[in-house]
């Protein structure tokens, strides 16, 4: 008898089957790694939900775990690529999901690999379609680079639901002029809309994380036009390096000197005193574009 995502639904991930699979490989959950694994069915559909996934797309995992994520995600959409750094986790996702969802157990692929440095080329190879969505529960002490590095390395994303730190994902969303918005937030901004999606309790997790946890949402779309994403990327970091300062005075280093600095400031439109705080993403394009030789 085929699996239908009801089926499937009951043979997903509680606290005991957690647990048992740990055991059975011997696991102890790291902090250096970031493992903190969702037991919780309810929580794994609802991300799925809130992913807004059709049945065409192809979605990459970072750090699937013990494959709680993966479970609920297999039945929704057309493939799933898990990038997994522990090899022990690694070997043994396939074996799990062959044995809570054997009809879908050819939608898996796994490469075992460190997410902030897997190329697309890597991907590939493995044999997966290219990835159109990311959807994950991210290490909390890398979720940043992992997200920014697989956004410039995989085009083919189209969106994605992350589950971060709460105030990762706050400072991630965050829109110009607050105290959230940093680096972060602008070079996420290249790449992304986003928006919080939700927080998500400490107690559906294993072991029991000593940070609250959020949702945040993203859909891709085109960066600003008039100068590369390392040339942006340059002026964002010498920017906010000193935020407090005026733009002028924060980015005399990255120009040559206050007086270039204004120059680029007023070429760009933007107010020499400003602070890095109060320019959006096609403001440090312009600015960037402005740079004196």
């Amino acid at each position: 008898m085929s699996s239908t995502p009801e089926t499937l639904a009951s043979r997903l991930l509680g606290p005991a089957e957690v647990r048992a699979l740990a055991e059975r490989l011997d696991l102890r959950p790291t902090k250096r790694l970031g493992q903190n694994f969702v037991h919780d069915p309810n929580t794994v559909r609802r991300i799925v939900r809130a992913a807004d996934l059709t049945a065409d797309d192809v979605v990459v995992e970072v750090g699937p775990g013990l494959g709680s994520l993966t479970l609920a995600l297999l039945p929704a959409v057309a493939a799933v690529h898990a990038v997994e750094i522990d090899p022990t986790l690694a070997a043994a996702l396939p074996t799990t999901v062959a044995d809570r969802a054997p009809t879908l157990a050819h939608r898996l692929t796994v490469t075992t690999a460190d997410a902030m440095r897997v190329q697309a080329a890597e991907l590939a190879a493995a044999g997966a379609p290219e990835p159109t969505a990311i959807v994950a529960n991210l290490p909390y002490n890398v979720g940043v680079p992992v997200l920014l590095h697989l956004l410039a390395e995989l085009p083919g994303l189209r969106r994605g639901l992350v589950m971060v730190q709460a105030e990762v994902a706050e400072r991630l969303a965050a829109p110009p002029g607050g105290r959230a918005y940093g680096v972060p937030s602008a070079k996420l901004a290249w790449f992304a809309a986003s928006r919080r999606a939700g927080p998500v309790p400490r107690a559906v997790f294993w072991p029991v994380p000593n940070v609250d946890s959020g949702l945040l949402a993203f859909t891709r779309r085109e960066p600003p036009t008039g100068a590369s994403r390392k040339d942006v990327f340059a002026v964002v970091d010498a920017a906010f390096a000193q935020r407090r300062k005026a733009l002028r005075s924060a980015l005399s280093g990255w120009a040559g000197s206050p007086a270039a600095a204004e120059q680029a400031l007023r070429a760009a439109g933007i107010d020499p005193l400003a602070r890095a705080e109060r320019l959006d993403i096609a403001a440090f394009a312009r600015l960037a574009a402005a740079r004196p030789e």
